[in-house]
């Protein structure tokens, strides 16, 4: 069983709400077409998904997630946008869908949480017809960078890879993507980065008490504490480390994002 690193706390969905096509999928925009089937795995509260299926309305979008508990959230942007959009729960190792059954398969920051991203690509690519196109993009934490510096973000930067490798996960997933797909049997790839960059006072405030809040009170919370990795009162350092960034006037931090186009 693969484990989520950031659960779905509240400070975590807060997060996974400002994500929208255009600044988390937009290497996958141009390439998609009115009436194609596309299925969004690891949907999450569905902000991705419901972008999308405007992108190939009429086509039919099923947004899948391994957790129920943001699916409820995800139906009710649908509804509010009128958008056609069908979440449910899902597998990734065992898609509920049959061969050569959709056009699209897209999955934001979902392969650097599993235990085995290769054989996540290979099920993905089964159900994707030919032709069809598999577009996946996840972080690589190394490669995080941030001004100013602070020893508490350091710590967790190395507290968070700590945390995803004992969950068997890799943080580093974003420079792992082409060699996954290759040794999935996928060779028909365009690869490509892009990045999040955080520096404005409203981002800074709205980033930096996001992690505050995961710090302290978040499945990687209760993960860096049961793995012995963090006591609490270091976790409580982290948060106000977070909080020292966010409070700083040329406060500045940037995520690179691996992209990866397959045509299956």
């Amino acid at each position: 069983m693969d484990t989520y690193t950031h659960g779905h706390a509240e400070p975590v969905l807060r997060s996974h709400r400002w994500r929208t096509a255009g600044n988390s999928a937009a290497y996958l925009l141009p390439h998609l077409r009115a009436g194609q089937d596309l299925l969004d795995v690891g949907c999450g509260p569905g902000t991705i998904t419901v972008d999308l299926a405007r992108s190939v309305a009429p086509g039919r979008v099923l947004g899948v997630d391994v957790s129920a508990d943001p699916l409820g959230e995800a139906r009710d942007l649908a509804a509010s946008r009128g958008v056609a959009v069908t979440f449910a729960v899902g597998d990734v190792y065992a898609l509920d869908l049959p061969d050569d059954s959709v056009d699209v398969v897209h999955a934001h920051q979902v392969l650097q949480h599993l235990t085995d991203p290769v054989a996540a690509l290979r099920e993905m690519a089964r159900v994707c017809r030919p032709g069809g196109l598999l577009a996946v993009r996840d972080v690589d934490y190394a490669a995080t960078t941030w001004f100013p510096a602070d020893p508490g973000l350091d710590r967790w930067l190395a507290l968070y890879s700590e945390v995803a490798r004992a969950n068997r996960a890799e943080p580093d997933a974003g420079r792992r993507l082409v060699s996954w797909a290759h040794a999935a049997g996928l060779r028909d790839l365009t690869a490509t980065a892009s990045s999040w960059c955080y520096a404005s006072p409203a981002e800074r405030e709205w980033w930096g008490r996001s992690w505050a809040g995961r710090a302290t009170a978040s499945a990687f919370a209760e993960q860096a504490v049961a793995y012995r990795l963090a006591p609490r009162d270091e976790l409580e350092e982290i948060a106000a480390a977070w909080l020292r960034w966010a409070a700083a006037d040329d406060g500045w931090l940037a995520f690179l994002h691996g992209e990866l186009l397959v045509r299956v």
